[in-house]
């Protein structure tokens, strides 16, 4: 009896912790607004859980059902059995027990039971029945079965779903079957004649011919799967899938229904040797069909000549390759790298130049760390690269959110007051622009501090951080308890009061004890602080908030902290449909072969607020997503136009479709299968070792552009070699963003690739001498990324040096190397490496005034050589005549006090 209440209490526990949860969790959805996606995704995942579990019931139950009669007259008649020339009355021991209602609850509690592991089995299927019921065309077919890619896309995972659920059914109730009518003939004379009853004999048959009239149906199904082929030269199906394995499926499709009309036809004739033979022709069929004739068409037809036969199919893969990644519509130009640059070309583009981006993000990381954490509880994790307005200036910036880790309290602060009352959220962000250093080698700050002290036009004005990607744990607001804001200075600190809306209230003791038990906690029903109008806020950690909300979307891996123009924080964050039924086209990451930039999200990082955005209206899939939940997602016209102003291309897609590019911008069948084109994606140094190259922003003007833009580079290099073939840009700013440009090099002028950059740099003596002295001297050097920046038809290599001392964790940016052409130069400053190369009249607004030397290094990096000098010296004398003649007298006063400087050196130099 204690057993059986002990159980009971469990079970009602797991229930009502499963009911609180479930209420929760409706109150959550519904205060955001999004109470429509709670209801469809519940009602469908009870829905089918429902229907698929009351079908398994019913088949089930009934073929249990239809046994009863056997089984009641067998167990209760008598036999007459001899043995060893004694005769005697069998009857079954289950006679004294089983009645026919008895034998119906048996029957009843079985095919609940078994109807449960079904029901269970399909949890978080609802999708595929939600997209079958509303799928949408793609407008174009495959080019095998002339189908409609939608057909394949929403509907085909539904079929195949409905096929394996009646397989199921089938194998379930044969199972049982068979275990009853065991049960029953057993006893009688063991094993030897199982199954004798011809009842059992006719149902069970029934179930066969059952069974191959739905395996023939997964036969007609396998032909579609053959879009998916791995087995030819290129992804899809082949020359030997579409002559032999195809041939194969049509025939074993009429072979099962034959198989299943020879059953039931034996029910009749009673020769059930012949079900066995036809079973047997069934796998040998499958055997030579499906293995061995594929065999010989592959080593004997297309081997022999293996790029004639598959040909189509190769132009297939191509096609729908580049379709399902949107490679169809990269813009292609040529570039002719190798061009030389002057000085004019600099200050023409001076944009560019002066966003080039000398942090990496990774030794940023631990410097941001080190100035900007103010608190050991702070976090300022996943530095952001984004772009602002900044007096008037298109701006590159990095910044990162300080968000609050509770995790790094001191353990007599870990209270229960302290983690869910008082210490409730972040402060504020850091922002330092792309290229600029102070002259320790430390960033120049935008934003920087507690409170937020802003040098630029932009203010903070809701600082505070409760939703974002270090939030993991929940807390309770508008309580007795003053929230933590910000520490003040000493001991003192700044309290606040939480002024959201989108919290879940507390309300009344009910409901407080239904939190206490969705959340663990009693505490919540003991506190005194909490108020009925208190709100709780869960789910704060941006990477759960927002996959709970929407769970059908796959989301990119770097949210980033946006600043709006009134002062508030927001976080951004890429998300993608996806598909793995996309025919003919190349899987990434082993799985999907489709993938659209279609949804952009925006979090409030004070309220928690959600918004969806559509940011592809061409996509099937969304327009799927649209129907089945109307009204969660929004137009992306509708997004507010400065937060418009800070989309960009994701980072995630750009790669994939770079690693889909270096096949697939092959469009010539002999030129792929020969992979004579191939290109690789790149590797660089960093951290002194060799990695693969990441894509990076920049903003710069593309060649025939008309103003500088935010893009997403990449280069490439050929296979098997190190030097460069071609870049790819992907567009983020209005009204060009998602556009793919790629800029092909003439394939018979060598252009440097990143590694042969990294080599040079490796190979020039006066800087390696100078790597290998910093290394030595209780510091290490640190190499950033290596960026190749396009301007006008040529390029420049831009690689940052940080140097990081041994009992520090702050790495410093302390040089910059420069590459162009055949010179590659280290300087203090990415101005004074410029000026190295192009002459002392280039100017980009940095600080000019020269560092002091480094441990070890030697006057020859941080000044010009002789020649320089004269060089520069003649080109200033000729700037001044010329700008004296145009009566320019700021101009010519300006170069002659650039050439008082340039002489100068030039003396210094010569003494």
């Amino acid at each position: 009896m204690s057993t059986v209440i002990i159980t009971f209490l469990f079970l009602f526990v797991l229930l009502a912790r499963w009911s609180a949860n479930l209420y929760v969790d409706w109150l959550w959805f519904k205060t955001l607004g999004y109470s429509n996606i709670f209801k469809t995704i519940l009602l469908s995942e009870l829905g089918l859980r429902l229907l698929v579990g009351l079908a398994a019931f019913l088949f089930i139950f009934v073929n249990l059902i239809l046994t009863r009669k056997s089984v009641l007259h067998t167990v209760s008649s008598h036999q007459y059995m001899e043995k060893d020339g004694v005769i005697s009355i069998y009857q079954s021991p289950l006679s004294k027990y089983l009645s026919p209602r008895f034998l119906t609850v048996i029957y009843f509690i079985a095919s609940v039971v078994l109807a449960v592991f079904v029901s269970t089995a399909v949890t978080g299927d609802w999708v595929i029945l939600q997209r079958y019921l509303h799928s949408t065309g793609f407008g174009y077919t495959d080019p095998i079965f002339n189908k409609d890619i939608g057909e394949y896309v929403f509907k085909l995972p539904f079929y195949q779903f409905i096929y394996q659920l009646l397989t199921w059914f089938i194998i379930l109730a044969a199972f049982a079957v068979a275990l009853v009518y065991f049960l029953v003939e057993s006893g009688k004379d063991g094993f030897n004649k199982l199954f004798n009853l011809l009842p059992a004999r006719l149902h069970l048959s029934f179930l066969a011919a059952l069974f191959f009239v739905v395996r023939a149906w997964g036969y007609s199904l396998e032909q579609y799967m053959l879009l998916y082929s791995e087995n030819g030269v290129v992804f899809g199906p082949g020359y030997t899938d579409i002559h032999a394995r195809l041939l194969a499926y049509k025939a074993l499709f009429f072979i099962s229904l034959l198989i299943a009309v020879i059953i039931l036809i034996n029910l009749f004739m009673r020769r059930f040797r012949l079900i066995l033979y036809s079973i047997g022709a069934l796998f040998l069929a499958s055997i030579v069909l499906g293995g061995i004739y594929p065999t010989i068409i592959q080593n004997l037809v297309v081997k022999p000549n293996e790029l004639n036969r598959e040909t189509p199919y190769i132009a297939n893969s191509i096609k729908y390759t580049r379709l399902a990644y949107n490679l169809d519509k990269v813009e292609t130009n040529k570039f002719p790298a190798g061009q030389k640059l002057d000085p004019a070309d600099i200050e023409k583009n001076i944009e560019t130049v002066k966003n080039i981006r000398l942090w990496d993000w990774r030794p940023l990381e631990q410097t941001y760390e080190q100035l900007q954490e103010i608190r050991p509880y702070y976090d300022l994790k996943n530095i952001d690269i984004d772009r602002y307005m900044i007096n008037n200036e298109y701006r590159q910036v990095m910044l990162a959110a300080r968000e609050l880790d509770q995790d790094k309290l001191p353990d007599q602060a870990k209270t229960w007051i302290n983690q869910r009352l008082k210490y409730s959220h972040g402060y504020g962000i850091a922002m330092n622009p792309v290229n600029e250093m102070t002259s320790e080698g430390l960033p120049e700050f935008f934003i920087q501090n507690i409170p937020p002290d802003s040098n630029i036009e932009h203010e903070v004005t809701r600082p505070e951080i409760y939703f974002g990607e270090l939030t993991n744990n929940y807390v309770i607001v508008n309580t007795k308890t003053k929230e933590f804001d910000y520490p003040v200075g000493g001991n003192e600190n700044a309290y606040t009061t939480y002024e959201g809306e989108h919290g879940v209230r507390i309300g009344g003791f009910i409901n407080r004890a239904i939190f206490a038990l969705a959340f663990g906690d009693y505490k919540m029903l003991l506190a005194g602080d909490i108020q009925n109008s208190s709100q709780i806020l869960y789910y704060r950690n941006i990477r759960d908030r927002v996959p709970k909300l929407a769970p059908f979307l796959r989301y990119d891996s770097d949210p980033y902290i946006v600043l709006d123009e009134q002062g508030n924080l927001y976080w951004m964050w890429d998300a993608y449909t996806v598909s793995d039924m996309y025919p003919y086209s190349d899987p990434f990451s082993g799985r999907y072969n489709y993938i659209r930039n279609s949804v952009k999200v925006v979090i409030n990082a004070y309220t928690g607020t959600v918004d969806f955005y559509i940011a592809d209206n061409e996509d099937p899939i969304i327009k799927t997503y649209d129907k089945i939940f109307p009204g969660v997602f929004k137009p992306l016209a509708t997004m507010p136009g400065d937060l418009k102003k800070h989309i960009r291309y994701p980072v995630d897609l750009f790669t994939i479709q770079a690693q889909k590019y270096t096949v697939y911008h092959m469009t010539d069948t002999e030129v792929l299968y020969n992979q004579e084109d191939k290109w690789n994606m790149p590797t660089e140094k960093v951290y002194n070792e060799e990695v693969d190259m990441e894509p990076y922003y920049t903003i710069t003007k593309l060649p025939n552009g008309d103003k500088p833009e935010y893009v997403l580079i990449l280069p490439f290099t050929p296979k098997n070699k190190t030097n460069m073939i071609a870049w790819m840009a992907a567009r983020s700013d209005e009204p060009n963003y998602g556009k793919l440009i790629v800029y092909e090099f003439p394939k018979q002028q060598l252009v440097y690739g990143p590694m042969q950059i990294e080599a040079r740099i490796d190979q020039d003596t006066t800087i390696s001498q100078q790597l290998t002295l910093w290394n030595q001297r209780g510091s290490s050097v640190i190499r950033g990324n290596l960026l190749v920046i396009p301007v006008e038809d040529a390029l420049l290599y831009v690689e940052p040096l940080y140097l990081q001392a041994e009992q520090s964790k702050m790495p410093e940016l302390r040089r910059v190397i420069v590459a162009h052409g055949d010179q590659v130069v280290m300087e203090p400053t990415l101005e004074m490496a410029l000026q190295r190369i192009f002459g002392t009249g280039i100017s980009i607004g940095e600080d000019v005034e020269y560092a002091a030397p480094l441990p070890g290094e030697t006057s020859k990096t941080t000044q010009k050589t002789l020649k320089d000098l004269i060089s520069d010296a003649n080109n200033l004398y000729n700037q001044a005549q010329e700008k004296l003649k145009n009566g320019d007298w700021a101009g010519y006063g300006e170069a002659i006090n650039k050439l008082k400087e340039t002489l100068d050196a030039l003396s210094n130099q010569t003494e």
